[in-house]
């Protein structure tokens, strides 16, 4: 849709294309966020401005897995602003929102648990496995899918990181919250359509010079 900006004085602006499922894996559906603005007075959005603008000017002369690593960090920092904001919305829907995001946060911190499941999460967050699912279900997911998608991902992470070339699958697979390497195999290729070692060896291959 087109659009203008009139301003009387200097004024600069950074246009990020970000991934949707990158937001809404956070943030839940975009309708919750699309068109909200983020007062650029708070701690967050001066951090996340500053690092940008900062990421902008360097970011040719960074390494690709390093220029990939603070890309990041840039739309975590984005992701935090967004989430502050959000949290300035009406009573109602913010107690799902937050609940939400604070299971999500949670998994987050604990995908290397073996053990993490639904009725952990909801135990952590003082609600019912019912409940949790419904306010899942509402954002558009399925919780227990949505635990071992962030642990696929992070997987994903890890393979493709050069930092951990050393580190063998299995042991990837372990700190990622399988118990079971072939259980891991099984489900990796399900989602990236060949085997932990392919992936791995595909992703170092392209970030070589």
């Amino acid at each position: 849709m087109p659009w203008t900006i009139e301003h009387a004085g200097y004024s600069e602006m950074l246009a990020i294309q970000i991934p949707r499922d990158r937001l809404e894996g956070m943030l839940g559906t975009s309708r919750r966020f699309t068109g909200l603005t983020v007062d650029g007075t708070l701690p967050t959005a001066t951090l996340t401005r500053s690092f940008l603008c900062n990421l902008a000017r360097v970011g040719e002369d960074l390494a690709p897995h390093a220029a990939e690593r603070m890309v990041s960090v840039g739309i975590d920092l984005i992701i935090a602003c967004l989430a502050g904001r959000m949290a300035k919305e009406p009573p109602k829907a913010l107690h799902g929102t937050l609940t939400v995001q604070r299971a999500k946060a949670y998994v987050a911190a604990n995908l290397g648990d073996p053990n993490l499941d639904p009725s952990q999460v909801a135990a952590a967050m003082g609600v019912s496995l019912r409940h949790l699912q419904a306010l899942f279900r509402a954002d558009g997911r399925n919780i227990a899918g949505w635990i071992w998608q962030r642990r696929l991902e992070m997987a994903a992470q890890r393979l493709s990181d050069p930092a951990c070339l050393n580190v063998q699958v299995g042991e990837v697979a372990y700190r990622c919250g399988f118990a079971d390497q072939a259980h891991f195999s099984r489900r990796f290729r399900d989602r990236y359509g060949v085997c932990p070692r392919e992936y791995r060896h595909a992703a170092l291959s392209q970030a070589a010079p």
